[in-house]
Formats: C-alpha cells, sequence, structure tokens
C-alpha cells in the first residue's frame, strides 16, 4: 500500500489530527482511518492511501456522467479509486465506495496524474472525469491529474456527492471546469439515514460551485417511497432554481434495487415523469429523466419555443433542431459549454 502525505489537515493534541477535506471534519487517532477509510493517521500525521491507486479507469461518453450540457458528444476518461465518505446503502459501487471501511483492503493499479492524463490524450478524450466512488476523497490525486490535464488542453469534471469542505472546494477551484452533483434527497433525516451524512453541506457546496462558476449538473436518485413525495421534489426543484439557477439542468434517475437496498422495486416511470412536472413548474429550463431508455424525458427542448434541440437514446447524443448552441428554429440560446462540437 502506498502512502503520500494528505493535504487539509491540523495537528492536534495526543497525536491526534482533524481532516479537512470533507464536512465530516473527521478527528482521527494515531493507527485509524477517517470515516472514508482511505486517509490514516500515523503518528500524528494524515496520509492518503490512494494518492497514484487507480480501481477504476474507463473511456466513457459524457453524457454518462451525467452531463448534457457540456461537450456533448464527447468521449470523458473516467478514474476513481477505492473510498468513499458517504454509506449509502444504495451505492451502485459499492465494491469500490465501502470495501476500504468494510474489510481494510485498498487496492488498485499505481497511476500518477501525469500518467493518467497521458492516458486521456492517447484516448483522445476531450475530458477527465473523477468519478466512480467519491472524488473528495482523493482530493491529492485529482489535482495531480488535473494540473497536467490543464497543459494538455483538457477539461476536468467532478462527479460527486458534494459533501466537500469550502476549503476544499478553494484548492480545487481553478482546476475544475464542470461538475455532476447528486442532490440525494431534501431531508436531514434521508442524509442521515441512508447515507450516513448531512443535507446541509451539500447545498453550501452547490452554491460555492455556482459561485465559482463551474458549469454544474444536479442528479437525484429518485427511490420509490422514500424521496419520491410531490412535495419533496418541489423543494428540490425549487432549490435549483431559486438558489442556483434556472439553467441548471436536473437529471432525475430511476433506482435499481442494490447493494443494501434490495426491498424496494425499481422506480415506477410515473414518478419520474411526475419530477419532471415539478422540475418544469418550478421553472427549470432543462430537466432529464435517466435510467430510462427511450423516454422522451432523455431529449433536449428549446425552453422558448418546445423544438426538439438533441435526440439521445441511452449515452448518444445526436444533433436535431441546434445550430451553434442555439435553437434553428427560435434562435434560443441553449445553456451550456462546447454544444457547438454537435454541428
Amino acid at each position: 500500500m502506498s502512502l503520500s502525505k494528505a493535504i487539509l489537515y491540523k495537528n492536534l493534541k495526543k497525536n491526534k489530527v482533524q481532516c479537512q477535506l470533507c464536512s465530516h471534519f473527521c478527528i482521527i487517532a494515531p493507527g485509524e482511518r477517517g470515516i472514508c477509510g482511505v486517509r490514516e493517521n500515523l503518528d500524528g500525521e494524515l496520509f492518503t492511501l490512494v494518492r497514484d491507486r487507480v480501481a477504476a479507469a474507463n473511456i466513457d461518453p459524457v453524457e454518462k456522467k451525467p452531463l448534457f450540457h457540456f461537450m456533448p458528444g464527447t468521449q470523458t476518461f473516467s478514474i476513481g479509486t477505492m473510498g468513499c465518505n458517504f454509506a449509502c446503502s444504495f451505492c451502485q459501487n459499492s465494491t469500490l465506495s465501502q470495501t476500504p471501511k468494510e474489510t481494510g483492503e485498498i487496492s488498485g493499479e499505481t497511476f500518477s496524474g501525469e500518467k493518467i492524463a497521458e492516458a486521456a490524450v492517447q484516448a483522445r478524450a476531450g475530458s477527465i472525469s473523477y468519478t466512480y466512488s467519491e472524488p473528495t476523497i482523493f482530493t491529492e490525486l485529482v489535482l495531480d491529474t488535473a494540473k497536467t490535464a490543464k497543459r494538455n488542453g483538457l477539461k476536468n469534471i467532478l462527479v460527486s456527492n458534494g459533501f466537500q469542505s469550502q476549503q476544499c472546494l478553494d484548492v480545487l477551484d481553478g482546476y475544475i471546469d464542470a461538475a455532476n452533483i447528486d442532490l440525494k434527497a431534501f431531508t436531514e433525516d434521508f442524509y442521515r439515514d441512508y447515507c450516513g451524512a448531512k443535507l446541509e453541506p451539500v447545498l453550501n457546496t452547490l452554491k460555492k460551485i455556482r459561485d465559482m462558476g463551474w458549469w454544474l449538473e444536479v442528479t437525484t436518485l429518485v427511490i420509490t417511497d422514500l424521496n419520491d413525495s410531490e412535495e419533496e421534489l418541489q423543494k428540490i426543484a425549487a432549490f435549483i432554481a431559486g438558489d442556483l439557477g434556472t439553467k441548471v439542468p436536473w437529471h432525475i434517475s430511476r433506482f435499481h434495487p442494490t447493494y443494501k437496498m434490495t426491498d424496494r422495486p425499481s422506480t415506477p416511470v410515473e414518478r419520474l415523469e411526475r419530477a419532471y412536472r415539478c422540475g418544469k413548474e418550478a421553472g427549470l429550463e432543462y430537466v432529464y429523466t435517466g435510467n430510462v431508455i427511450g423516454h422522451d424525458g432523455e431529449n433536449t427542448y428549446c425552453p422558448s419555443c418546445g423544438e426538439l434541440l438533441i435526440k439521445r437514446t441511452g449515452f448518444s447524443s445526436k444533433k436535431a433542431g441546434i445550430s451553434r448552441g442555439k435553437c434553428s428554429k427560435c434562435g434560443h440560446e441553449v445553456a451550456g459549454v462546447g454544444l457547438s462540437g454537435l454541428d
């Protein structure tokens, strides 16, 4: 197991340390690890165990992140390490995210940030995505890679639960170009009971990302009878529209039974459609239904005249009524980055 000095922590009495990377602000005794399972106190100093341990790497369509308004139609080189600062009972990548906490095991191939960026260039990707588990817990690797990526003309994407500390976001600012942040629910009870976390820090992260100017999209996994009431969906939609802006895309994703949550059925499509309506009624210009291949809710429509702009099937985007980032029918400018790449 490789060791590297961690960033963003402070020393406390009796050789304890306080990690300041995420909003848990773990106080870690010597020989112990933080909630994420991959940051360890050794003799009063904090070390990361995953600075160069890539446990997953793939070339994906950027739409898979999901990002629909950031360089659509391009490929992104996606990486992740083991570990996570959440404990979601519905985690789709639990073997990556939870294993270090459950068994102490940390695995992965050794890759430096420079090697990752080099691989992305060779793959002709337009960006690198930090994803799969939770990029906050491997921020050192994100920074190593993002700095090299920038020098090679690549964009950097964060796919995250949004539980970063404000200090962490400050460190990442200037290197990250776009983010998709999970807003898993709109109650503290849900975050506490099903994620082992809190809601308020996520809301603060979203607002700070807005202020920093990263391209932002938000995803909510809609789970049957847990976070799919009309009232809660209306609150999420109202927060996005009022606090982040009506041009921020909202992805409403369909839940399927997994990990520790196999007692609930897949989300009925009509409940996703109800969430879609809540988003549109709140004034959001771009609302999408996910994990339902072929549904009209995957497509981008002009907020002004309703023209079909981008047709999607799964993770494939095809130009329809959009040209140079504008609606071909009425000329409305579509929010996003790199939309002209579809021309």
